[in-house]
């Protein structure tokens, strides 16, 4: 049987997805936007496989506090719970459970050319920021954790053959190193039948991108977000900060709703009124505080129940390491025999 034949019968059947999020704070707004709500969506509306992990080795490249890490694992599993996800029909696991995840990771460092991690988007911008500082090594500051990952998040892909990934743009290089990593090992060791399908990178281009309060992308490191949680006072605060038409200095005065941060979390959290706030923007009907106040008692309603339940779900630990060790033994299960192929394939059993 061809190589081809072979992937083919692999990929030919339902889909796997597989998406992860790194343990290193508590989820904002636009995690749940452009990631979180998205996910379950897809995973809930469909019959095809669905994993979701908790990347807490991921996290140790870029955090050393383990207790910030427990805690965000913890706040980051309520969150996805709380919105929704169905632990029976998704696969929902801590990374760090699957102990074959690091072992597929050296498998596949063996097989993966120094120079594909040289080009790596994190290491190259790393290495610049030491460049353009005189008297430092190019080197500084970078650990083997970051110069690798790529193989790390290969690893945690092919475990499970996960055919689609959802990725942000800036990510689809990651999914490209996958799919050379994989086609590597099969090369070399399962031309005949070979172990690992070559996942694809999905990039929806519909999903909406929050904006942060000033303008910029949102991030924790900008202090620009609205945290997953806020309550109606917090929630208020933050809206209230938002950047509007800096043209605009009287509610009668004609606004330009297109450049106006307000207006674009109502197309969001507002779709039913959005072309006539827009509208009524425009006319200087609407001044900005009435437009940011009617902002903040759609999106408090909206997230009401799911704030509730995350709450709800914080003082219940227990049940939320049952959910995810319930999830790690579903997920070793496929694991167990992804790496028995390939120990046979490289005839190390």
């Amino acid at each position: 049987m061809t190589e081809q034949a072979t992937q083919s019968d692999k990929t030919d059947s339902k889909k796997r997805i597989l998406t992860g999020i790194t343990t290193t704070g508590i989820p904002h707004l636009g995690n749940y936007v452009g990631a979180i709500r998205p996910a379950i969506q897809a995973a809930n509306s469909g019959e095809d496989d669905a994993y979701f992990f908790l990347a807490d080795l991921h996290a140790l490249i870029k955090c050393a506090d383990p207790d910030l890490i427990h805690a965000s694992t913890k706040a980051i599993a309520a969150t996805w719970l709380a919105c929704g996800l169905d632990p029976e029909r998704v696969v929902f696991y801590r990374q760090s459970d699957i102990i074959e995840i690091p072992e597929l990771t050296w498998v596949l460092n063996c097989n993966c050319a120094k120079g594909l991690m040289n080009r790596a988007h994190a290491y190259k911008a790393a290495v610049d920021i030491n460049n353009a500082t005189p008297d430092t090594d190019p080197d500084y500051g970078i650990t083997m954790g970051l110069f690798s990952y790529p193989v790390l998040m290969a690893a945690d892909i092919l475990m499970f053959n996960a055919t689609h990934v959802p990725v942000g743009k800036d990510q689809i290089q990651h999914l490209e190193m996958a799919r050379d990593m994989a086609g590597t090992f099969n090369f070399k060791y399962a031309q005949q039948n070979p172990i690992f399908v070559l996942p694809e990178a999905v990039v929806d281009e519909d999903t909406p991108l929050l904006t942060g309060l000033d303008g910029r992308k949102m991030s924790k490191s900008y202090g620009n977000t609205i945290p997953f949680g806020a309550g109606p006072e917090e929630m208020w605060e933050r809206i209230r900060m938002m950047t509007t038409d800096p043209q605009r200095i009287k509610k009668t005065d004609p606004g330009h709703p297109e450049v106006c941060i307000v207006y674009a979390f109502h197309k969001v959290f507002n779709p039913e009124e959005y072309e006539e706030i827009g509208a009524r923007c425009r006319a200087g009907e609407i001044g900005c505080v009435e437009c940011k106040k009617r902002l903040a008692e759609k999106m408090n309603a909206l997230l009401a129940d799911i704030h509730t339940k995350r709450e709800e779900l914080s003082k219940k630990p227990e049940y939320i390491k049952e959910v995810l060790d319930y999830g790690a033994q579903r997920a070793r299960k496929e694991a167990e025999k992804t790496m028995a192929e390939v120990k046979t394939a490289m005839n190390v059993l």
